[in-house]
């Protein structure tokens, strides 16, 4: 077992694919897929797959290449939306959507805090049903928002330009 770069999640030591601009290790990327397909396999794990993007996305920030800073301004969006704002996920990814779609580019360096949330994709891939793993996917997302506390104010300006 190894700890992965980004997320600390203990994971395991292998090779493997990894994501093109998130930071996660082969052992992290694998256990995302396995919470992925288990999502896609049963519509009952899918009812929080807007979370579980967000949530993974965040605690894997990778470096200043300008999709992965993208990816954390705009996943950090969702889960702005969701737990501050009460929006739905629906709304929560047209959102996403919109806000790229104006400010592709522009989106500037969060820099990750040290600490990226205490629940990880692999405290969910332990979900043995369907509303546990609801549940931990949500403690998930919540952990991976607080991380970024630092930052909300800014992102609550950028909600303001897509509600």
């Amino acid at each position: 077992m190894v700890a992965c770069p980004q997320c600390q999640a203990l994971v395991p030591d292998i090779d493997g694919p990894i994501h093109e601009y998130f930071g996660a290790s082969p052992g992290c990327w694998k256990i995302y897929g396995e919470v992925l397909a288990k999502e896609y396999g049963e519509q009952q794990y899918m009812k929080v797959h807007r979370l579980t993007v967000d949530a993974y996305a965040v605690q894997h920030p990778g470096s200043q290449d300008p999709r992965a800073i993208q990816s954390v301004n705009v996943h950090l969006l969702a889960l702005h939306l969701v737990f501050e704002r009460g929006c739905d996920f629906k709304f929560a990814t047209q959102a996403l959507s919109k806000i790229i779609e104006k400010r592709k580019g522009s989106f500037l360096w969060l820099e990750p805090p040290p600490f990226l949330g205490e629940v990880k994709v692999t405290d969910v891939l332990l979900a043995s049903q369907p509303d546990e793993h609801v549940r931990l996917v949500n403690d998930w997302a919540i952990s991976a928002w607080k991380a970024w506390a630092k930052y909300h104010p800014q992102i609550s300006e950028l909600a303001k330009e897509v509600l």
